[in-house]
Formats: C-alpha cells, structure tokens, sequence
C-alpha cells in the first residue's frame, strides 16, 4: 500500500513537488485547484492601492490648501489641520494594512498533537513533537524571504539558530521559557506555500498546564483569524478546552473555531469507531453551536474534523523527499484520514482567507469611506468658498487708488523737508565736536599727568607703559567728549526721531501707525568718537637719555635750535682744514700762537681727530680758547663750577625726572598728531549723526513704502486673485469628483471582498 501511495504521489509533482500549488488529497492522488488564500493577497492588494491612491488624494488635498487658502480664516485653518491628520491617519493605515496577514491558533490539552498538525501542514518537522508535554511556550511560524530558517525571542533581537528551538520552547528542556513567552520562527516562504500566502501559525502549550488563560488570550489570540482546537479522538471533549473557547468567545465575537478529533488512526482497531465518530460529532456540535453560539448546528458540523496528523506528516515527508513510506506507519484506510486532513486545510483556507478579509480590511475599507466623505466635504465647502469671494474682490479697486495718490503726493513733500533739517543738524554736529576736541587736546597735559602707572626705562615695560597709556589717553579723550557733546546731540536726535515719527504717522492709516514706533531704535544713540590713540602715537619715540643743560649742543639748540645746531656742527666738521703731516706752516699762523700754546694747541688738535664725539671736539675747542685767554686759575675754579652743575643735574636725573620728560615729549607728539584728526573726527560724529537720522527716517519710510506697496499690491492683485479664486473653484471641483471616485473605488472593494464570498 505504501508503494501504491508513493508512486501516486511523484506523479504531477514536477520539479516543484507538492509546495509548486500541488495539494495531497491523502489518496495519493494532486490536485492544483486555485487556492483559497489567495482571496486574502488579491483583497491585500486591491485595498492596498486603493489606500495609496486615497493618500496620493489627501496629499494633493492638502498641497492645494496650503496654497491657497488664507491662514487667518479659520475655517480654513480647521479644514488643513483637518486633512493633515487624514493624511497621517492612511499613512499609518498603510503600515498597518502592509504587515496584516492571516493567523491560525492551534489549542489544545497537552499530548493532543498540536505541533504534529502544524508540523504536517507545513510539511516539514518544524516543531518539537512527541509523547508528553512537549511545547513549553507560544512558538509563531512566519514566512521569512531568506534562504536558511531562523529564531526571534522577545528577550533578544539576535537571530539564533533553528536548532535552538528544542532547547527553548521544549517542555523536557532545562532551559525552557515561560508559558507566556513568544518565539517567532521566521522560515522561508518558499518551502511553504501557506507562509507564501501570508499565513501566520501559533502553536501553543496545552490549556490544561497554565491558570493564565485571559493574558494568552490577551496576548496572541485578539488578532487571530481562526482557532484550531486540537482534541485527543481518543477521549470526548474536556472542560478544561470547554473554559479557555468559553473565555475565547467573551472577548472576541463569534470567533472562527475548527475541531480536529486527532489520532483517528487508532479507530481502525475498534469495532465500534462510527458510534464513537457520531458522538464525537454529536458533543463538538452541541459545544460549537449551543453553548458558544459561533455556528449553527450544519457550520459547526463542517469544521469538525477526524485525521491523524502523524499519518499526515509521514506521508507528506515521504512523498517530498521521494522516499518509501516507512512500514507500519500508515494504518488501514489511512488515505480517508489524509483526504479528511486535506479537506480541513481546504476548508481552513476558505475560511481564515474570507475571516481575515473581513476582520482585517472591513474596519479600514469604513475608515477610507469616512476619511473621504470628509475630505470630499471639505472641497465642496472651499468650492462655494471661492464662488462667494470672487463676489466681493471688485469693489476695493477704486478706494484703494485714491488713497495711494494722496500718500505718494505728501511724502514728497515731507521728505524734502526732513533732508533740509538733517543737513542743519549735521553741520552744527561737526563744529560742537571740533571745538570740543581742540579745548581737549590743549589740556591734553592734565591727562597724561593723571596717568599713574609705574614707569620702567626696560624697552619691554616701557613699551607696555606707552600701550597702557595710549588707551588711557583715549578713553579719556572719549569720556570727556561725551559729558561735552553727548546728552545735547542725543536731545538734538530724540527731538527730530519724533517729529519725523509725527509727521509721517499723519500720513498712515490708524492700523499702521503703530508700527512706526518699533523702526526707532529701542537704544539711545550714542556717538563713537573713534580716537585711535594707539595707531595715532604708534610711531612716538621718547628720548630721555641724559642730556646736559649747560653743555655745548645744549646751549647751541637752547640758541640756535635742533635744526641751527645740526647745521652749524656739520658745517664745522666739514669746514675746519686738516694740516697735512711735514707741510710748512705760514708765517703768520706761528706769529700767531706762541711757542708753548702751539704745544698745547698741537695736543689739542691731536685729540680733536681721535674723537668721534662732535659736541666733545667743540668743548675741547672753547677749552683750548679760555685756558689760552684766562689762564689756569680761571679755568679749573670755572671748571669746578661746571663740574657741579653736571654732577648735580646727573644725580637729579632720576626715574621721576625721566618719566617727566616722557610725559612731556608724549603730550607735544600726541596733541600734534590729535590736532591733525580734528577735522576727520568731527566729521566722522556728524556723519554718525547724518546716518543715525538719515537711517531712522528711511525705516519710518519703509513702514510707508510698506503701507504703499501694500495698496499698490491690493490694487495690482485684485484682478489676480479674482483669477486665482477661478481656478481654485475649478480645481477644487475636480478634487470634490476625485473623492467620489475613490468612494467608488472603496464600495467597489466591499462588494467584492466584503460582500460577495470568497472562492471555495
């Protein structure tokens, strides 16, 4: 028998075998009849496009008020905020309807063969199977389009082996989960065609080995399609499944619910077996139909089922992997249980395909109908919108145009008048700050005296002394000149801001005046003066070496000058003839000088070439002129005086001393240097002052050229929008028929999804 079977079997399996569409009849005959499940991929798709051309709408719904419609009316604020939330809600509608697929639940009492059924209708040994209580938590079989078959916990994110599912979800494990735990095995779709048609399958621990029922129930049957009720054909139905299908049914209305009598197989040793089948039939009918009312007596009839699932499994593996049946595991008349096995599979998939269609795509085919209607009334309502304010656009045109010539014919006027006060303003600026600046830079000494840090002749200190003391400078400079000039300018400008604010307020509307206040400066001008002392007295070089006052350069400059003194020691040194070595001398040059003075003279003269020191040369020179004209006596008391003098002044010549004559020369530099700028920095204030006026004026005219723009817009886009509210009317009514078209589309989906039956 079981080689008739496998022979019959590799006939019309091809290459593709069984999973090709092919469906084992349990007689070892195929059959590729269309399935059942692909109602639910057809209705997937239909609805799936009709949400995607739905949100294509809304979007374009949306993109067309947020274009025209105007933010301050607040009908039509209510009507995007309105459609935006439609366009969120398909979109999320979307998601939802791209991961729906069917699931079946399988319960049952422990040992009832749950996972043998499973295990036979995707045909292949997925789930741990055997005497006892083998499955210890909810394991969910999904497709997957990889190659190799994979496990997800709810603990782990981690893909884990296949082979760590006798570990996990077994009973006789060590490791084992929790009853309430979840793994998903995600197996690829093309070794099964249920998966491929986007069923999901739970298999669960038995119902008689956990109290908590309501948070299984809570957890993985809310969403199922159909419940397979796995029962032992061995014994009648129990309480214990009675209670968990009585909680089922509370939360759930009429839930989809199919009876296998599993292990039929044993009825062929019993003489008895169709008084037992008819009472089997009897009880689940009563229990289906009279106590959970999900089914009338001749529905609950046709869900129930005898089969052996352990047949089903072996035939199924032999006849995929071509290979004998092995001997003594097909009983007497196995082929009626494998035919009865096929005939639930069929039945099952024209059941959970027309269940989940309706559970799964009726609320959301209601949704779309709503969301459209809506929609469509928003349209309607911005079609009649349009209608009603193309009537009153045509009565503003001429009210506008007289108000804009007088507005430009009073600004003309205005402005050349506010351009004459500026002008005044800004000359009067220049010469308060010039007089102010030069009555500074005259006690510019009283500054520099008050500047009390620590001076060092050190070139690094000295030089971060100068910086110190050129910011000092400025910052004084600049304080002064604002207690002088500052608080008058300020009134000055103050007073001008306000009458500009007056004068051109007269010309506004009411509605506008207001914003004339927020173009002035909330701040009160201030004048940058701009003394750049820094850059001005960066090339300022002090001279406070020692310097002898009654010394021969001294005296010559104190006399003559620094400009006299240099002329008449380079002319000196350049005019004095060298006697040539061995050259005779003129008479009158010996008659001149006697004997002994020409020896003095001669060591004089040698000296006066070995210095390098003009100044020196010349002290010599008068030296030689005294003793010869005074005698010793005379020279060395007057050459003690001198000495004295020098001496005292060398010793006076201290750091207060120098930092006097640094002061000094600094004050003449930098107040030489100031008066040069005077001029520049006046008329850098007044040009502060011109562009402080000249700019408050022009933001004041802006709010009138504002004002201006704004009638001349309103004149201009009159005719524009009159235009514009056509077209928004014309588009408007297409999107208006649009939504009925999609409602169409929607009722279309219902009466061939919804309605009409599913093919059997």
């Amino acid at each position: 028998m079981s080689g008739v079977f496998n022979m019959e079997s590799q006939r019309g399996q091809g290459d593709g075998g069984v999973d090709q569409g092919y469906r084992s009849l349990g007689n070892g005959h195929n059959s590729r009849p269309q399935s059942p499940l692909k109602f639910f991929a057809l209705a997937k798709k239909s609805i799936n496009d009709i949400f995607k051309d739905l949100s294509e709408y809304i979007l374009e719904a949306n993109t067309f008020l947020e274009d025209n419609m105007k933010l301050e009316e607040k009908e039509g604020e209510k009507n995007k905020t309105s459609v935006k939330e439609y366009h969120n809600m398909v979109r999320g509608i979307i998601e939802v309807l791209t991961r729906d697929h069917m699931k079946v639940a399988f319960f049952g009492r422990t040992s009832n063969g749950k996972s043998t059924v499973i295990n036979a209708m995707l045909r292949n040994k997925i789930l741990p199977s055997g005497i006892g209580h083998t499955t210890n938590c909810f394991i969910q079989v999904e497709g997957s389009d990889t190659n190799e078959g994979y496990l997800l916990t709810e603990e782990s994110d981690q893909p884990k082996s296949i082979m760590s599912l006798r570990e996990l979800g077994s009973a006789l494990s060590t490791v084992k989960l929790k009853e309430n735990s979840l793994i998903r095995i995600m197996w690829p779709k093309e070794k099964c065609r249920l998966l491929r048609e986007d069923v999901v399958i739970v298999d669960s621990p038995g119902v008689d080995v956990s109290p908590n029922l309501d948070v299984w129930i809570d957890k993985f049957c809310l969403d199922a399609d159909v419940f397979v009720l796995v029962a032992n054909a061995e014994s009648t139905l129990m309480q214990t499944e009675k209670n968990f299908f009585h909680k089922v049914s509370d939360r759930l209305s009429k839930p989809n619910i199919f009876i296998l009598q599993n292990r039929w197989d044993v009825s062929v040793h019993e003489d008895d077996a169709e008084e037992v089948k008819e009472q089997h039939y009897q009880r689940n009918v009563d229990f289906l139909s009279d106590e959970l009312k999900v089914a009338d007596r001749q529905e609950a009839k046709d869900r129930i089922f005898f089969v052996s699932a352990k047949e089903a499994l072996i035939s199924r593996l032999s006849e995929d992997n071509k290979t004998p049946t092995p001997s003594g595991t097909l009983q007497k008349d196995y082929h009626e249980r494998l035919f009865s096995f096929a005939n639930f599979e069929r039945t099952f998939e024209v059941c959970i395909s027309k269940s989940a269609v309706k559970t799964k795509f009726e609320q959301h085919a209601e949704r779309g109908q709503k969301i459209t209607a809506s929609v469509r009334k928003i349209m309607d309502g911005t079609y009649n919108y349009s209608l009603e304010q193309m009537k009153d656009k045509q009565n503003l045109q001429c009210d506008k145009a007289h108000e804009l010539d007088y507005l430009e014919k009073q600004l003309l006027l205005l402005t050349t008048e506010i351009k004459d006060k500026i002008k005044n303003m800004v000359e009067e600026v220049e010469n308060k700050v010039a007089r102010a600046l030069n009555e500074e830079i005259r006690r510019l000494s009283i500054v520099v005296d008050d500047f009390d840090k620590s001076f060092n002749v050190d070139p690094l200190i000295l030089k971060k002394y100068k910086e110190k003391l050129h910011v000092h400078v400025e910052k004084e400079l600049g304080r002064n000149l604002q207690l002088r000039c500052s608080k008058v300018l300020h009134n000055g400008v103050e007073t001008t801001e306000k009458e500009m604010i007056e004068r051109l307020g007269a010309l506004l509307p009411e509605s506008d005046k207001i914003q004339l206040f927020s173009m002035v400066p909330k701040r009160e001008f201030e004048i940058a003066y701009r003394i750049d002392c820094h850059n001005l007295c960066k090339e300022f070089q002090e001279d406070i070496q020692f310097r002898f006052s009654l010394g021969i350069t001294a005296l010559m400059q104190r006399f003559l000058g620094t400009k006299g003194t240099r002329s008449v020691l380079m002319g000196y040194s350049d005019s004095i003839p060298r006697p040539v070595p061995g050259a005779p001398q003129t008479p009158s040059e010996e008659s001149y000088y006697p004997p002994a003075q020409n020896e003095m003279l001669l060591s004089l003269l040698s000296g006066f070439i070995t210095m390098t020191s003009r100044a020196t040369v010349a002290g010599l020179l008068v030296t030689g002129l005294v003793l010869k004209a005074a005698g010793w006596r005379v020279i060395v008391v007057t050459g003690g005086l001198y000495g004295m003098c020098y001496l005292y002044q060398r010793l006076t010549w201290t750091t207060k001393a120098k930092e006097r004559a640094f002061k000094q020369q600094y004050v003449e530099y930098a107040g030489s240097k100031l008066k040069l700028i005077v001029d520049l920095t006046s008329s850098n204030c007044s040009h502060q002052v011109q562009q402080e006026l000249s700019s408050t004026y022009a933001r004041l005219c802006n709010q009138v050229d504002i004002t201006k723009q704004r009638l001349e817009q309103e004149i201009h886009e009159l005719n524009k929008e009159l235009s514009q509210l056509k077209e928004n009317s014309t588009k408007a009514k297409s999107l208006r028929n649009k939504a009925d078209w999609i409602d169409s589309q929607l009722k279309k989906f219902v009466d061939d999804y919804l309605l009409k039956p599913s093919a059997s």
